[in-house]
C-alpha cells in the first residue's frame, strides 16, 4: 500500500483526538493504527487504544456509486442487533463528521477468533468441525431471517415488497455506472443478456425478512466451544436492509463450493476448502435453512444468478475504481478479465449447466 492512499484513508492525530473526546485519554499512551488488507469494498483500520482493541470502518476514498458504501448503515444494523440471536461486535461510535478522516466512518470492538477465507484452520480441520462450521453459518443466517426488526428499531431500515425486483434494477444501475469508464477498455455484453433474463423472472412474491446483503464464510467469525467451531460475529453488515431472504441465501452459496464444481472463475475471491469431506453440500445447506425459517428456496436459478451478477457488478465497480487510480487493491486490475468470466458463470446457472 502506497503512502499517499494510506493518508487518504487516516488522518491519525484527527482519529486520536476524536477518540480522547468520546473514550478518554488512553490508559498507557499506546496508540497504533494498522490497515486490515483482507477486504475489497469498505476499508477496515484496526486501531490499539490503550488496552483496548477496536475496528474502524470507512468507505474507499475517491467517487463511488452511491449507497455502496454506507458505513453508517452497518453501524446502525449492528447497534439494533446486539442483544438478538445475531452475534455481532459491539459498535461503539459513529460520526459523519468528514473533517475527522474524510469520510463517514464508525468504531466498534474488536473480536478475536478465526475468518476462515484461505485456509481452513488446523484446528477444525476433521469431520465433525467441517459439518459444524456449515451448520453454524446456515443457522446464524436464519437466525437473522428471523430477526423481529420492527421490535429492534428497524422497522423503517427498508421497503421489503419489491426488494428483489430493485436488486436487479439496482445492480443494473451499479454495473451502468461502472461502464461509463470500465467500457473504453473492452465490453462485457453478456451481463445484458443476464440482466434482461433477471428483470424477465422476478419472482412475483417473497418473504420480507431482515437481509445481510453480503452473508457469506468470510464475513463471519469462529471462535470455539469445547473445542468445537462456534460463530461469534458476523460483520460487513453496508449491504443489510428489509428484503427477501432468498436473496441472502442465493448469495451465500454463490461463494460456497461442492467437490463436483468446476475450477472457480474468480480464485481471488474463492475459497474451495469447504470441498472436502465432511462439509455440508449446497443443497444440504438449502434443506437446513428451509427447515429452520420455515421458508423454502423457490426459483433458485433466479437467486443464484442474481448473486454472481451482482458479483460481476461488484467486479465492474471495482475495475472502475482501478482505472481511475482509486484503489491500490492488486485484484483490481484482474477483473478486466473476471468479469466476463462471471457473467459466462451466471449464463450456465441460469441455463442449467450449473445445477445447485
Amino acid at each position: 500500500m502506497s503512502e499517499d492512499y494510506y493518508e487518504r484513508l487516516v488522518d491519525e492525530e484527527a482519529l486520536a483526538a476524536y477518540l480522547t473526546d468520546h473514550l478518554g485519554d488512553v490508559d498507557d499512551g499506546e496508540y497504533a493504527v494498522e490497515r486490515h488488507q483482507a477486504g475489497h469494498s469498505n476499508e477496515t483500520l484496526f486501531v490499539t487504544w490503550g488496552d483496548r482493541e477496536l475496528v474502524v470502518r470507512r468507505p474507499p476514498p475517491g467517487e463511488t456509486a452511491e449507497t455502496a458504501h454506507d458505513v453508517l448503515r452497518e453501524y446502525r444494523v449492528t447497534e439494533a442487533l446486539v442483544d438478538t440471536d445475531v452475534p455481532v461486535p459491539e459498535p461503539l461510535l459513529a460520526c459523519e463528521d468528514h473533517d475527522v478522516i474524510g469520510s463517514d466512518f464508525y468504531v466498534m470492538e474488536r473480536l478475536e477468533g478465526e475468518v476462515l477465507r484461505e485456509a481452513e484452520p488446523d484446528a477444525f480441520a476433521d469431520a465433525d468441525s467441517r459439518r459444524r462450521i456449515g451448520e453454524e453459518l446456515v443457522d446464524t443466517l436464519a437466525a437473522i431471517h428471523d430477526v423481529d426488526y420492527e421490535a429492534v428499531g428497524l422497522a423503517d431500515f427498508g421497503h421489503p415488497p419489491g426488494y428483489t425486483e430493485r436488486q436487479v434494477e439496482r445492480w443494473g444501475q451499479q454495473l451502468m455506472w461502472a461502464f461509463d469508464t470500465t467500457a473504453e477498455e473492452r465490453e462485457v455484453p453478456d451481463l445484458y443478456e443476464v440482466g434482461a433474463w433477471l428483470q424477465d423472472n422476478v419472482p412475483e412474491d417473497h418473504p420480507h425478512t431482515l437481509v445481510h446483503g453480503d452473508y457469506k464464510l468470510d464475513n463471519v467469525m469462529f471462535g470455539t466451544d469445547d473445542g468445537r467451531p462456534e460463530l461469534i460475529g458476523v460483520f460487513d453488515w453496508e449491504m443489510a436492509t428489509l428484503g427477501d431472504p432468498r436473496a441472502d441465501l442465493g448469495w451465500m452459496l454463490s461463494y460456497w463450493r461442492d467437490p463436483k464444481d468446476p475450477d472457480p472463475v474468480v480464485p481471488e475471491l474463492t475459497t474451495t476448502f469447504m470441498e472436502r469431506d465432511g462439509y455440508p453440500t449446497r443443497q444440504e445447506l438449502v434443506d437446513r435453512w428451509e427447515s429452520r425459517t420455515g421458508f423454502t428456496f423457490e426459483h433458485e436459478r433466479f437467486y443464484r444468478a442474481l448473486a454472481v451478477y451482482k458479483l460481476a457488478a461488484l467486479g465492474e465497480m471495482f475495475f472502475r475504481r482501478y482505472l481511475e487510480g482509486n484503489s491500490d487493491d492488486p485484484m483490481y486490475p484482474k477483473m478486466e478479465d473476471r468479469v466476463p468470466a462471471l457473467a459466462a458463470r451466471a449464463k450456465r446457472i441460469i441455463e442449467g449447466d450449473e445445477p445447485l
